[in-house]
């Protein structure tokens, strides 16, 4: 039935496979690769057993590499591909490529998220076609789309073309 597929809540969980070195590289300047490497570890371990299980939503695990590494962790949890391009691209392919249901994106480096914070995003969903978790620094820290219509616009541009990435004037 068509209003059981629209009710389908997605929560995307944005992450990179934890390799020694290309994990929080702005981070592992300032306390090492070795614990940048841990804190990512931790973070992804947080996220699936917090957040990743509910059973409110599916979750996806979007990973880059695309190496599809089947473990414990991710047990339960369907993977999708990032695709290539920057940031913006990366994230728009994610929302594109999942079947029908409001979407929430977070990354896997936000140590005080839980599953209230995607609850509630979920909920504005219900009223507004965009949610944004703001961060001090500019940013933002999750993203929500109700994906009533399709992603991109004239030319391919979408809400995630022509971002600063990594700045404070990225929201």
């Amino acid at each position: 039935d068509c209003t059981a597929i629209w009710m389908m809540r997605h929560l995307i969980i944005f992450t990179r496979t934890p390799q020694l070195g290309r994990v929080k590289r702005r981070l592992a300047a300032d306390i090492g690769a070795l614990a940048a490497l841990r804190f990512h570890s931790e973070m992804q371990m947080r996220l699936t057993h917090g957040v990743g299980r509910d059973r409110r939503w599916k979750t996806w695990i979007a990973i880059t590499p695309d190496i599809r590494t089947r473990n414990s962790l991710f047990s339960g949890m369907e993977f999708i591909n990032q695709g290539r391009g920057d940031l913006g691209q990366r994230m728009a392919h994610c929302f594109r490529a999942l079947p029908p249901g409001p979407a929430v994106l977070i990354g896997s480096d936000i140590p005080g998220i839980n599953a209230d914070h995607i609850a509630r995003a979920f909920a504005q969903l219900g009223r507004n076609d965009t949610v944004f978790g703001p961060a001090d620094d500019g940013g933002y820290w999750l993203i929500g789309l109700k994906r009533l219509r399709p992603i991109g616009g004239p030319h391919g541009r979408n809400l995630f073309t022509g971002v600063r990435w990594s700045s404070p004037h990225a929201l």
